[in-house]
């Protein structure tokens, strides 16, 4: 049965998921979209992670808080990542990304 105790980390997953996506495609219209590599990557892994974690949450899969637990780490390390970068789009997708992290870790908890 679906809990609503899952609903805020499903609502934070879906919003990471996505300003990564936004991220991931405005990383690939940056100049030097080599030096945005590492973002794109992230923004693509972290993106997945969220639609699946909330998928997991929506399904009261038996598995839900550790994917969260994962999903929370991934968050942490795309918001890192993001954050490094000036452009507007990663300091929104750092901002989601970090608000995720931490709605994943207290549903894991």
């Amino acid at each position: 049965m679906y809990s609503q105790s899952f609903e805020e980390c499903i609502q934070a997953c879906l919003e990471c998921m996505q300003s990564c996506n936004v991220c991931y495609d405005a990383c690939l219209g940056e100049e030097d979209v080599k030096m945005m590599a590492d973002c794109i990557r992230l923004d693509r892994e972290c993106a997945d992670i969220c639609a699946f974690a909330a998928k997991a949450m929506q399904s009261n899969s038996p598995f839900a808080r550790q994917i969260c637990t994962l999903c929370a780490d991934i968050c942490e390390a795309c918001g890192n990542e993001c954050k490094k970068h000036d452009h507007g789009h990663c300091q929104r997708c750092a901002e989601a990304c970090f608000k995720c992290a931490e709605e994943c870790r207290k549903m894991a908890a």
